[in-house]
C-alpha cells in the first residue's frame, strides 16, 4: 500500500486546510494538504517537500495525529506540522484557509480526512508539544 501524509498546519490554535481542485467529485471539498511519499523518503521527509510544492512553506514536521485512514490502497496519515519559512499560497488548490477549533464541524472534508476531526480538535486545544 502506498502512504499519503497529510500535514496539520497549526499555528495557536489554527488550523490551515486546503480546497481540492481536483478531481472533480472531490472539487471544492476541504483536506490537509499533503501527498504521496517517494521511494527513498521517509514521511516528515515527503510531507516537508509536498508542502513546500504544494503551498511555498517549509515546515518542520512533528507528531503524527490520529490513526491512520485506509482509502482503496492508499494509507493515509496526518502529521503536524509548524511553518517555518513562507506565506501558504494555494498553487495546487482552489483556496486555504485557516480554522479555529470550533469551526471544523462546519467545513465540508474530503471524507477520509474527516475522521481526523476529534485529534484535530485535540491537537488545537490540547497541550502544545515542546
Amino acid at each position: 500500500m502506498a502512504i499519503v501524509v497529510a500535514g496539520a498546519v497549526i499555528d495557536g490554535d489554527k488550523l490551515l486546510i486546503a480546497q481540492r481542485a481536483t478531481p472533480a467529485e472531490l472539487a471544492g471539498q476541504w483536506e490537509l494538504p499533503g501527498g504521496k511519499v517517494a521511494e527513498g523518503e521517509s514521511e516528515p521527509q515527503a510531507l516537508a517537500r509536498e508542502l513546500r510544492e504544494e503551498l511555498g512553506i517549509d515546515v518542520e514536521v512533528d507528531s503524527r495525529i490520529g490513526e491512520d485512514v485506509v482509502v482503496g490502497n492508499l494509507v493515509l496519515r496526518a502529521y503536524r506540522a509548524h511553518i517555518r519559512g513562507g506565506v501558504p499560497h494555494p498553487h495546487e488548490h482552489l483556496a486555504l484557509r485557516w480554522v479555529t477549533p470550533d469551526e471544523l464541524e462546519a467545513v465540508e472534508w474530503v471524507a477520509a480526512d474527516g475522521g481526523w476531526i476529534p485529534a484535530l480538535r485535540a491537537a488545537l486545544v490540547g497541550p502544545r508539544p515542546v
